[in-house]
């Protein structure tokens, strides 16, 4: 009888415990709370300005404690993402125990730039606090969703493109001039041109098309631009340095004739070999035997017009062009091409391709 009573004694405390258990489960599950984030606060603005240091702080990110009814060491993980796309391509700027984080100007501009908003123009972004714990069976937490709003900058020079009869008419294919600075409006590029052309701005995402402001000659033909009652600039068929001010409203189009010159060529310093413009790639090329020379003493420049005045070459070595720069080497003798890449304004480049 005495066991009996017992089994029954223990056979109850242990429903007890068991119900105690289960207790405390969901007391636990109760006390689950979420990060509040303090900073940024809903519908602050951040206006990054690259002109200011960029090492000095751009935006504060603070944060409560997440609980999980236990005492346990917990992960916090920052996440940023454009607005309206439920954090699918969100980007995690930090993931740390503390429950603070600052960001300097460049990396907040990088950050905020790679989510694929358009620069100088206000956007907004979402951000929450995800919090986990080294338990893979507790699930992370995401406190509520902060918006504000961010206006990023680009460091990429400037630009406008020149449509017109030499592409089609097409804005966003049609070559582009880009200004010294930022903040600059003297552009300027190599187009290649075949009758009318006009100058078109970006629009506020950075896209060129009809409809952005455009400018256009005055009428009079002696290098003045206009934006209303324009008509269509003109140049005959010929590879061009094109320059454009829409602050001063002036443009000039000079014909270039682009050369190879040195004593790694066949006619050495004495004269040019004239390179030919190729519109598939908008490069000039030429096929021509070279001899083996070093630089900087010896070796090979581009210039313009059989002249001096404009000339290309490679200080360094670096594979950056200059203007005046050193001569650039020929590694061996041989057949080469030769590619004189200007497409790119302000950032020229140039191959030595050995056949």
């Amino acid at each position: 009888m005495k066991n009996i009573f017992k089994i029954t004694y223990l056979f109850t405390l242990a429903l007890i415990l068991g119900s105690c258990s289960d207790d405390d489960d969901k007391l636990t599950l109760a006390s689950e709370e979420a990060s509040v984030i303090n900073t940024p606060t809903n519908g602050q603005e951040f206006i990054l300005n690259p002109l200011e240091e960029q090492t000095n702080i751009a935006i504060t990110f603070s944060w409560d404690h997440s609980s999980y009814g236990t005492p346990t060491g917990i992960d916090y993980s920052v996440e940023i993402a454009a607005s309206g796309t439920d954090f699918s391509e969100a980007r995690t700027l930090a993931t740390l125990s503390n429950t603070y984080f600052t960001m300097n100007i460049a990396d907040f501009n990088a950050v905020v730039s790679s989510l694929g908003l358009p620069p100088f123009v206000s956007n907004t972004v979402d951000i929450r606090i995800k919090s986990t714990v080294g338990d893979p069976s507790q699930l992370p937490q995401y406190s509520d969703t902060v918006t504000i709003s961010v206006t990023p900058f680009t460091t990429d020079l400037p630009r406008i493109a020149v449509p017109g009869n030499h592409q089609g008419w097409d804005p966003p294919t049609a070559p582009q001039l880009a200004s010294s600075a930022f903040g600059e409006t003297d552009y300027e590029g190599y187009v290649w041109l075949d009758g009318e052309y006009k100058f078109v701005a970006p629009n506020q995402t950075g896209d060129f098309e009809w409809g952005n402001t455009d400018w256009g000659d005055n009428g009079n033909f002696n290098g003045f631009l206009v934006v209303d009652d324009e008509v269509n600039c003109t140049a005959t068929t010929g590879y061009y340095l094109v320059k454009a001010d829409t602050d001063l409203l002036t443009y000039s189009a000079e014909a270039h004739s682009w050369g190879v010159i040195g004593n790694a060529t066949p006619t050495g310093w004495d004269s040019d070999t004239d390179m030919i413009y190729d519109p598939a790639t908008r490069t000039l090329r030429l096929t021509l035997d070279l001899v083996a020379q070093e630089a900087p003493d010896n070796g090979l420049k581009f210039r313009v017009n059989d002249d001096w005045t404009i000339n290309l070459g490679d200080t360094g070595g670096d594979g950056t062009m200059e203007f005046s720069g050193d001569n650039i080497g020929v590694p061996t003798s041989g057949n080469y091409t030769i590619v004189l890449d200007l497409s790119n304004p302000r950032e020229y480049s140039y191959s030595l391709i050995l056949n």
